[in-house]
């Protein structure tokens, strides 16, 4: 089968040409949207990722070329309009697992890097500043860490944050028999109060969209520390400003922002940024940006490529893919 895939990187490259395959895949770094679609040309399967735009528009002049299926490289389907997408007749798949200890083991070392202020030491280091005014740390053990979501990723993160011997609280749909003994199920208010840090580990929702608002804010415990490696609609950027401008918020961890497209996986130093809240937030010494690259190890991008692959493969054979969103319907 034809492939484009669009908002790819040497890594894709290099971990999707690892495995043997019968595809013809090309390799686009532009982000998928309206005006880069005619790259895909006649490709019959089109691949993306959390940045591109897979919109009613975008999916009607790729119908109009040729493509019968679109697989997203990420777990988050909220770029597809998966009701254009079924009009249309497109087979649509995601990942819905590849390696959430990566994602778990990053949102640790966020945690760690925050609350110990490692960030601010290393960037003194490199310019041999050894002084150490204003790198007091605080300890874990210390801590009650509160974690949103308990799935496969935020349960990880609970056992792994229960070696530090800080108390671990949390808020899900359900209580998770298997987190007894290792952090108390509590609701999403006395998670807010009682929190030291919270991080967030739910998918983006209509009811999980601005989590973190002007609203929620005042009811945190003040000096909260917040880490997302979730997704950034999780979190009202503009909200999060002023709580960290006002002292209720102590500092922020991110690894994902609302709008992120255009801006992340490129690299934009020579750039003045357009978006005010998010160069705001860039001058924060509490607050930590990374580039949406929670899920970037080895072990996951061979995950990624081996689903992807999978759903093409089965699409190719006449099937339904493995992992269809909305497969009751192809």
């Amino acid at each position: 089968m034809k492939i484009t895939m669009f908002s790819a990187r040497s890594y894709d490259r290099e971990s999707f040409n690892r495995i043997d395959h019968p595809h013809s895949i090309a390799f686009e770094p532009e982000l998928l949207s309206e005006r880069t679609v005619a790259l895909a040309g006649d490709s019959a399967g089109v691949c993306i990722s959390v940045n591109d735009t897979a919109d009613r528009a975008v999916l009607s002049t790729l119908e109009s070329q040729g493509c019968r299926i679109i697989v997203t490289r990420s777990m988050g389907h909220n770029h597809i309009d998966l009701d254009a997408a079924e009009e249309l007749g497109f087979a649509v798949a995601s990942v819905p697992h590849y390696s959430p200890n990566s994602v778990s083991e990053f949102t640790v070392g966020l945690i760690l890097t925050l609350t110990r202020k490692i960030h601010r030491a290393y960037i003194r280091s490199r310019e041999c500043d050894f002084d150490l005014r204003g790198l007091v740390g605080s300890q874990l053990s210390d801590k009650t860490v509160g974690v949103v979501g308990a799935g496969q990723i935020g349960a990880l993160v609970l056992r792994a944050l229960s070696g530090f011997g800080c108390r671990l609280i949390y808020h899900d749909l359900i209580e998770r028999n298997e987190l007894r003994g290792i952090a108390e199920y509590v609701s999403i208010a006395d998670l807010a109060r009682h929190s030291d840090i919270v991080t967030l580990n739910v998918p983006l929702t209509e009811k999980t969209y601005h989590l973190v608002n002007a609203e929620m804010i005042p009811g945190l415990k003040r000096g909260v520390l917040i880490v997302n490696t979730g997704r950034g609609g999780l979190i009202d950027a503009a909200a999060l400003v002023e709580g960290i401008k006002s002292g209720a918020i102590g500092g922020a961890a991110l690894d994902v922002y609302e709008e992120e497209a255009g801006l992340f996986y490129i690299d934009r130093s020579e750039d003045i940024l357009e978006d005010d809240t998010f160069s705001r937030l860039l001058t924060f010494p509490n607050v930590i940006v990374t580039s949406h690259m929670a899920y970037l190890t080895d072990h996951a991008l061979s995950d990624i490529a081996k689903s992807v692959i999978g759903s093409f493969d089965a699409f190719g054979a006449g099937r339904p893919p493995p992992d269809a969103l909305r497969p009751d319907r192809l």
